[in-house]
């Protein structure tokens, strides 16, 4: 395990300072002074490395989207929700060039982008979880599909992340009111 941490540890630091594209596996060997086969023993290629770096950034992003979600009104569904999206968008600009880079492989690597596919799906199962909770409560409206729903609100979150991750200057506590209105507006009863 000591040797993985230090193999992924370099590929950080490569990825970094190359870029995903220009980045290569025999780059990231050098940095972490191990052999060519103790590297592939763990890794295939850099796009692995990129996956074990995304998913230890992506559980932190998680415990946002599996905090507990059960309010008893409108009022603090909303404040949850405003909670949970300005977490979010946090995260994202606290690890802003990992973002960054993240957003360049997806572009570039099939691996990293079916990587980042099944990641936002586990965060529409999430979403689409509480909406139904909220609609069994009859504190949102029943006419609106979960699914549908969920796939909006996760698209508009990650599209605000990539735009502040880019450099976007907007105010994210404008940004985290707007769309907390916006959402709460079209899918809860007020």
């Amino acid at each position: 395990m000591e040797t993985k941490q230090k193999l992924v540890k370099a590929a950080k630091e490569v990825f970094f300072e190359q870029g995903f594209q220009k980045s290569t596996i025999q780059q990231i060997i050098k940095h972490a002074e191990t052999g060519y086969g103790t590297a592939y023993v763990y890794f295939k290629n850099k796009d692995d490395f990129l996956v074990e770096i995304m998913q230890e950034t992506m559980d932190e992003f998680y415990k946002v989207a599996t905090m507990p979600f059960t309010p008893s009104s409108k009022t603090e569904a909303q404040h949850l929700i405003g909670n949970q999206v300005k977490l979010f968008l946090t995260l994202a600009l606290d690890n802003k060039d990992l973002m960054k880079l993240i957003k360049e492989a997806i572009g570039f690597s099939p691996v990293v982008e079916q990587h980042w596919l099944s990641i936002r799906n586990r965060f529409i199962e999430n979403i689409t979880n509480d909406i139904h909770y909220v609609q069994e409560k009859a504190l949102a409206n029943t006419e609106l599909q979960p699914s549908i729903v969920a796939r909006s609100w996760f698209y508009t979150n990650e599209m605000f992340m990539w735009e502040l991750v880019s450099g976007n200057t907007e105010d994210i506590d404008d940004i985290v009111s707007h769309m907390t209105i916006l959402y709460t507006r079209g899918l809860y009863h007020f």
